[in-house]
């Protein structure tokens, strides 16, 4: 078992030379990475074991080619198809203009510019896996920040049970926001998401502004997106304009919607069957050719059990899925 510290001595973008870092297949075939996670102040490890090492890192997962983490996508706001988002938001580029309306149960209340939080928080690099609930995967390596250091920063008041987290309502942005866009339906936008506080203020829980060492594009959420890697994808909310602390649970888009098929806390759990089909395996998706793609067993909160299971304890997954 490595300590985290040690990873962080040596950043993700320098471990292969750049002009490897950008050939995707070749890129593949020669670097394959953990997941990884920060801990502000504390000493968290992680356990990932691998065939192949670099930088004196032991290695597991091989990481999705930026071909496929741009180009599918789950980002409704735009379309249903994974591959039309990519096409759609090409015009969709938020600068530093960007603002966020911080709220509720807190201290230091406001709008605040993209530019504001950044200055709060450290960017870092994290390698996540990112597990759908459709039952496909990916290896993401993220730029960002902790979210609990921005909680840090704006300071919960003790009413504060839940983080509820809105993105951007604007049709002539988002053409999947207009009306029967959805099929013969619209979902109610905005989208909506929420984390009790301490999964929020978990050590792993992250809002990315980039991935694979660039601004995150318009499909993957830009200008900022919350990652929780333990949970399916769609907790994940992207382009976010609003963050709220609540006494109460809030809205859930999808649990409002199929209260039966998205559970509030949509924790990664392949005993837990979505109703229409099994979750005890994923297609792990790192190319975007057929054979990029194999299916392997899920595991119980993605990987990330020894991290988050404390959060849950007593409580039945089953129940509360």
């Amino acid at each position: 078992m490595k300590l985290l510290k040690d990873y962080l001595k040596v950043k993700e973008h320098q471990v292969t030379p750049e002009s490897v870092f950008w050939k995707r297949r070749e890129f593949i075939r020669q670097f394959a990475l953990s997941s990884v996670v920060l801990a502000s102040g504390s000493s968290l490890a992680f356990t990932e074991k691998t065939t192949s090492k670099y930088a004196g890192l032991e290695l597991k997962n091989e990481l999705s080619s930026e071909y496929v983490v741009t180009h599918h996508n789950n980002f409704y706001e735009f379309s249903t198809d994974k591959e039309r988002p990519a096409e759609l938001a090409k015009n969709f580029n938020p600068g530093s203009d960007w603002s966020v309306n911080i709220g509720g149960e807190v201290e230091l209340a406001g709008k605040f510019g993209l530019e504001d939080l950044l200055k709060w928080t450290s960017q870092e690099e994290r390698i996540y896996r990112l597990r759908c609930v459709e039952a496909w995967s990916m290896v993401v390596p993220w730029r960002g920040f902790s979210l609990k250091s921005l909680i840090d920063k704006v300071k919960p008041t003790s009413k504060a049970k839940y983080v509820a987290f809105k993105t951007l309502h604007d049709p002539n942005v988002f053409p999947g926001q207009k009306r029967g866009t959805f099929g013969m339906h619209t979902l109610p936008w905005p989208y909506e998401e929420g984390l009790t506080i301490d999964e929020a203020t978990n050590p792993l829980t992250f809002m990315a502004t980039g991935v694979y060492g660039k601004d995150l594009p318009g499909q993957n959420g830009a200008p900022l997106r919350l990652v929780v890697p333990w949970k399916y994808g769609f907790k994940s909310i992207k382009s976010i304009v609003s963050i709220e602390f609540t006494e109460e649970q809030p809205v859930s888009t999808w649990n409002e919607r199929a209260s039966s098929e998205y559970g509030f806390y949509a924790n990664v759990n392949p005993k837990v069957d979505h109703p229409r089909w099994s979750q005890a395996t994923e297609r792990r998706i790192t190319d975007e050719t057929l054979f990029g793609v194999k299916r392997i067993p899920t595991q119980m909160f993605n990987g990330y059990g020894d991290l988050v299971a404390p959060i849950y304890k007593g409580l039945n997954l089953k129940k509360y899925f």
